[in-house]
C-alpha cells in the first residue's frame, strides 16, 4: 500500500527533475556550433567583472540592513511590522520591468533624487546595484526572518541572566545560530543580483552587465553567440552547485543518544561558592496580568532550596520569569537579601537561569560555554570544569553531549560568575524515570554543597519533596500554600492541595468528640494525637497513613476492594468503607476487585487539623 502510494509522488518529482535539466543537457551539443571566432572576450568579461562587482555591492548593502530588518520582523507581532515585511517582500511578485519603472520614479533623472544627483544614479553602475538591491533584497530578508524566527527564544533569555545586553546578545549568539539559513538567503540574493535584467535594463542600461550584454548581443548576432556568453553563468552556477553539495556532505558530529556520565562522583568536594550568600534569603511578591489570566503570589521563605508546584497553567513558569527580569512588570518586588532585584535588569541579577534544555548555545563548546558569562570566573571555571567531571568534555558542543552533561555545563556556567540565585523550570519533565531519579539525586547533591538559593519548577510532587525544603503551590496564579515540605505534605491546606500533592486517604469531616472526627455518615476516626485539636463542631481535615490501615477478619469497619494496582512495582488496593476510599499497600492476593473486606484504622496514624477557610467538602483524596 505505501509503495503504491508513493509512486504518482515519484513520477511527478522525476518529471520536473527532468524539465529542470533537459536545458543543460540541450546546451550541450551548441558548443560545436557557437560562433566561438567572433567573440569580443574584452567586451564579455569587462560584463561579466561588473556583474559580479555589482552583485556584491549589492549583497553587502542587502547583508546590513536586511539581517536586522530580518531580525525585528521575526521579533514584532505588530500590524506595522507586518505591513513592512509584505511591502517588502513585493519585489518577488513584480515584473522585473515593474520594478524598474518603479526606480525610475524615485531614481530617475526627473526625480527629485534624480536631480539632486544630476541624474548619476541611472545609467552608471551605482544605478546597476541600486536595482539589484531592490529585486534580490526580500531572499535575504525572508530567509534572516525565517532563521531568527526558529531560533529559540529561551537562547536570548538565558543569555540575558548571564549579564549580556540586547547587542551582545544578537552579535554573540541570535546572529551566529541563524547564520547558516541567513547565508543560503545571501548566496539567493546574490545570484539573483548577478542575473538581474529587467530592473538593471530600465534604471542602468550601461555599463553593460553581463544579463543586459547577452540581450544586446543576442539582438545584433542571433543565438551562435549565446554559448561563450552563457558560459560564465554556467560556470558560476556549477561552483554553487558544488558547494552546496560539499557543505551537504560534510557530517556533523554524532549526536549524544546515550545517557552517558549523568551523576557526580560521591565524596566531590563543592563548597567553593559558599561565603556571603549562606544568611541571604529570597522574598518576592509578583504580580502579571496576561489577558484573562492574572498572577498574583507572594512567598518569603526561610530556607535557600525551593520549589514552586502547581498545574500546568497555573503561572509557576510565569513566576521563574518575572523572577528573572524577563517579564517586566513594574508592580512586581523581588528581593535577595538586601539587594532589590526587581529594580535591576536581567543582565545585572547576577542569576542563573535554566529552562527545561537548560538553554545551551548550540554554536559553543562546553569550554566557549563557561567563558560566556560577561563576569565569568577563569579560576571558577576551571574549578567547576574539574569538579563536575566536564574536562573530558570541553570541546564538544551541547548535541554531542547527553542530557546530564548538558545539565553539569548549564550548571557549571552559571556557577563561574558565583550566581546567589539559580532558577530551574521544570529541568527533568521530558527524561524517562531512571534517567530521571540519577539526575534529581546529583542536583540534589549539588544543592548540599552550594550556597546559592535554588528554585525548582515543577509539577511532580516527588521532585519537590526531593529538591527543596519549602514549597510553593500555585493554582491559577494564587497561592493555595507555601511552608516547610514536612508541613504542606503532611497537612495540605485542602483538598486541592492534596490532589495536586497526589496525596491519599485525605479527606475532610467534622470534629466530634475528643480526638474522633466524622468522616462520612457512620464512620468515625479516632487520633492518637490529641494536641492542639480542633474545637467540637469545627470542620477539619484528616489523612490516614496507608501504615496505619490493616486488613483482618476482625476489623471495626466493612469495606469492599475497589480496585488493584501497582504503583513503581509496589502493589496498591482500593477499599471503600463507607464511600470514602483508603489506599493500602498490601501482598494479600486474596484482596481481589469486588471482595468484601474489613479494615483496622490505627489511631496513632490518623492526624488531623483545622480546615482552611474556603476549603471545597470532598471525601477523599
Amino acid at each position: 500500500m505505501k509503495r503504491a502510494a508513493a509512486r504518482p509522488l515519484l513520477w511527478l518529482a522525476a518529471l520536473l527533475a527532468v524539465y529542470l535539466c533537459a536545458p543543460f543537457v540541450a546546451s550541450v551539443p551548441q558548443l560545436g556550433a557557437a560562433d566561438w571566432a567572433n567573440v569580443d572576450w574584452r567586451a564579455t568579461w569587462s560584463a561579466v567583472g561588473v556583474s559580479a562587482a555589482s552583485a556584491t555591492v549589492a549583497s553587502f548593502m542587502i547583508l546590513l540592513g536586511g539581517v536586522p530588518l530580518g531580525y525585528f520582523l521575526a521579533r514584532s507581532n505588530t500590524r506595522k511590522m507586518a505591513l513592512l515585511g509584505f511591502v517588502v517582500q513585493l519585489p518577488l511578485a513584480l515584473p522585473p520591468l515593474t520594478s524598474g519603472v518603479l526606480l525610475l520614479f524615485l531614481l530617475g533623472p526627473y526625480s527629485g533624487i534624480g536631480r539632486l544627483t544630476g541624474g548619476g544614479l541611472t545609467d552608471s553602475f551605482a544605478g546597476i546595484v541600486l536595482a539589484e538591491i531592490f529585486v534580490a533584497a526580500p531572499f535575504l530578508i525572508i530567509a534572516a526572518k525565517s532563521a531568527f524566527a526558529a531560533v529559540d527564544p529561551v537562547l536570548d533569555d538565558v543569555a540575558a541572566t548571564l549579564g549580556h545586553h540586547a547587542s551582545s546578545r544578537f552579535f554573540r549568539v541570535m546572529l551566529p545560530v541563524a547564520w547558516p539559513a541567513i547565508r543560503a538567503g545571501l548566496a539567493l540574493a546574490w545570484l539573483r543580483a548577478f542575473g538581474e535584467f529587467g530592473a538593471t535594463v530600465m534604471v542602468a542600461y550601461h555599463p553593460y552587465s553581463l544579463p543586459v550584454y547577452t540581450y544586446v548581443v543576442f539582438g545584433g548576432q542571433g543565438l551562435p553567440a549565446m554559448m561563450p556568453l552563457l558560459l560564465p553563468t554556467l560556470a558560476i552556477a556549477i561552483l554553487c552547485a558544488a558547494l552546496s553539495i560539499y557543505s551537504l556532505r560534510q557530517k556533523p558530529a554524532p549526536e549524544q543518544t546515550e545517557n552517558g556520565d549523568d551523576t557526580l562522583e560521591p565524596g566531590t568536594d563543592l563548597t567553593a561558592s559558599r561565603g556571603d550568600a549562606d544568611n541571604r534569603r529570597l522574598t518576592f511578591h509578583l504580580q502579571r496580568q496576561l489577558g484573562d489570566f492574572g498572577l498574583d503570589i507572594a512567598w518569603t521563605p526561610a530556607s535557600r532550596r525551593l520549589a514552586i508546584i502547581g498545574p500546568s497553567g497555573s503561572g509557576k513558569s510565569l513566576a521563574l520569569r518575572l523572577i528573572a527580569g524577563l517579564e517586566s512588570n513594574a508592580s512586581s518586588t523581588v528581593r535577595l537579601g538586601a539587594t532589590a532585584l526587581h529594580t535591576l535588569p536581567p543582565e545585572r541579577r547576577q542569576i542563573g537561569y535554566m529552562p527545561q534544555d537548560y538553554g545551551l548555545f548550540p554554536h559553543m563548546s562546553v569550554v566557549r560555554q563557561l567563558s560566556f558569562p560577561v563576569d565569568a570566573d577563569a579560576a571558577s571555571a576551571r574549578y567547576w570544569l574539574d569538579h563536575l567531571g566536564l574536562v573530558p568534555l570541553v570541546g564538544r558542543l551541547p548535541h554531542q553531549l547527553s542530557f546530564g552533561q548538558r545539565q553539569r555545563v548549564a550548571l557549571a556556567r552559571a556557577l563561574t560568575r558565583h550566581s546567589e540565585l539559580l532558577l530551574f523550570d521544570e529541568p527533568f519533565a521530558a527524561l524517562d524515570t531512571p534517567r530521571r531519579r540519577r539526575l534529581q539525586q546529583s542536583l540534589r547533591a549539588l544543592q548540599r554543597e552550594i550556597a546559592a538559593v535554588t528554585i525548582i519548577v515543577t509539577h511532580d510532587p516527588d521532585e519537590a519533596a526531593l529538591l527543596a525544603d519549602e514549597v510553593l503551590v500555585v493554582e491559577q496564579g494564587r497561592v493555595l500554600q507555601a511552608g516547610a515540605i514536612a508541613d504542606v505534605f503532611e497537612r495540605p491546606a485542602s483538598m486541592r492541595v492534596a490532589a495536586l500533592l497526589g496525596l491519599h486517604n485525605v479527606g475532610e469531616g467534622s470534629m466530634s468528640a475528643a480526638g474522633q472526627v466524622q468522616i462520612a455518615p457512620g464512620l468515625m476516626v479516632t487520633t492518637a494525637n490529641r494536641a492542639s485539636l480542633p474545637a467540637a463542631g469545627q470542620r477539619v481535615m484528616w489523612r490516614v497513613s496507608s501504615h496505619a490501615l490493616a486488613v483482618t477478619p476482625q476489623g471495626a469497619h466493612a469495606g469492599v476492594v475497589e480496585s488493584v494496582e501497582l504503583r513503581r512495582g509496589e502493589r496498591y488496593v482500593r477499599v471503600n468503607i463507607a464511600g470514602v476510599r483508603f489506599d493500602l499497600a498490601s501482598e494479600d492476593a486474596g484482596l481481589r476487585e469486588g471482595a468484601p473486606c474489613r479494615l483496622d484504622i490505627r489511631a496513632a496514624g490518623v492526624n488531623i487539623w483545622a480546615a482552611a477557610c474556603g476549603a471545597r467538602q470532598a471525601s477523599s483524596a
